[in-house]
């Protein structure tokens, strides 16, 4: 009995580790099990599940918005939240919210993606511009402050761009397609830059409870080789695929290289990384930046101004490094420079572009 198996099993291949019927048509890239598609595709959105569940992740009757770029972890997100909505009674109104950054030749593409993602899946879309935000589309931006910054004013605006969409649907939670290998590198990140205040939150599954509205990373436990390579091509979902075509030598970029090398000598590394970082401890006696809300727009802040508002007004002044280089006095200077209105601290009340709520 044991050789007839033993020869079938050279003949046809290995079988499903899982079901021990069907064969094989991967090996997982987290556990290395040799498993068949459709107990792929159970396990993969079992775990999703689990993991919504037992971090209460939502609750019946409320609004979430998916952060959709048209890559392929907004994508799988926004397909197995709707999946999982449906089979599970979840009860939740589920939103797609897209930014457009205004970069030609990528984003435009992507959200064209993200249009047909919309029909795909039956979810409403709502999409919000750098441009109406701010006055500035990231092609303008980067003509003026170069290939160097360039991520730090598009992380700082669309950080703060997709609470103002999120805004504008009235949703209670925003669900993120960050995945484990993300975490991982973010964590890596802030150990390199010495940032406690980030370090402290970064493998928070939900952040910004005690901001406007707060996010969560159902993704956190799930691999990217798992995301792309495997569920997205196997279900043949619509993603696009390209990379920012001005992120080439982004700082993170290294911390994700380090990443897949570590990886690929050991597959729980990524796990790991994520428990080290959720396992971290701050001293009591690390002065940590207290939150407020900025003087300008009303937007969640440790400064008087928010970064946003600080990048938008070098910009606006020709003074495009003045948000990233940082000078003694700089926060007296433009208290002085503008004289702000104060007392709207709401999100919706005023904003760091021109566009009106």
């Amino acid at each position: 009995m044991e050789v007839a198996e033993s020869k079938s099993k050279k003949a046809g291949g290995r079988l499903c580790s899982t079901c021990n019927q069907r064969k094989a048509a991967l090996k997982r890239p987290k556990t290395l099990e040799q498993i068949c598609r459709e107990c792929f595709y159970e396990v993969f959105e079992e775990e999703i599940h689990q993991v919504i569940v037992g971090n209460q992740l939502f609750k019946p009757g409320e609004r979430i918005a998916i952060g959709a770029s048209g890559g392929k972890d907004s994508t799988v997100l926004a397909f197995v939240l709707s999946e999982l909505n449906r089979r599970h009674n979840y009860g939740l109104d589920l939103f797609l919210l897209s930014i457009d950054e205004g970069i030609s030749g990528y984003r435009d593409d992507s959200l064209e993606t993200v249009k047909r993602n919309e029909i795909q899946y039956g979810l409403p879309l709502k999409i919000v511009s750098y441009k109406d935000l701010y006055g500035w589309t990231m092609d303008e931006i980067v003509k003026v402050i170069g290939l160097k910054n360039n991520c730090t004013f598009c992380g700082v605006f669309r950080r703060q761009a997709l609470d103002r969409g999120a805004s504008l649907l009235k949703v209670d939670k925003i669900a993120t397609g960050h995945n484990a290998d993300d975490i991982a590198e973010t964590v890596l990140l802030n150990i390199l830059r010495g940032d406690i205040a980030r370090l402290s939150r970064c493998t928070l599954i939900t952040t910004g409870e005690d901001g406007p509205i707060p996010r969560c990373k159902p993704f956190k436990y799930t691999y990217e080789k798992e995301i792309m390579f495997t569920y997205a091509y196997f279900k043949r979902l619509d993603y696009f695929s390209t990379e920012c075509i001005y992120s080439p030598n982004a700082y993170r970029g290294f911390a994700r290289e380090f990443i897949k090398d570590l990886e690929r000598l050991r597959p729980r590394a990524i796990l790991d990384i994520i428990k080290s970082g959720e396992n971290f401890r701050i001293s009591t006696s690390t002065k940590m930046p207290e939150q407020g809300t900025c003087e300008r727009c009303g937007y969640i802040s440790s400064q008087k101004w928010c970064k946003a508002c600080v990048l938008l007004e070098g910009l606006n002044r020709g003074l495009p490094k003045m948000g990233i280089v940082r000078s003694r006095g700089q926060n007296n200077e433009r208290t002085k420079d503008m004289k702000q209105n104060k007392g709207m601290k709401n999100i919706e009340s005023k904003q760091c572009g021109t566009m009106d709520f």
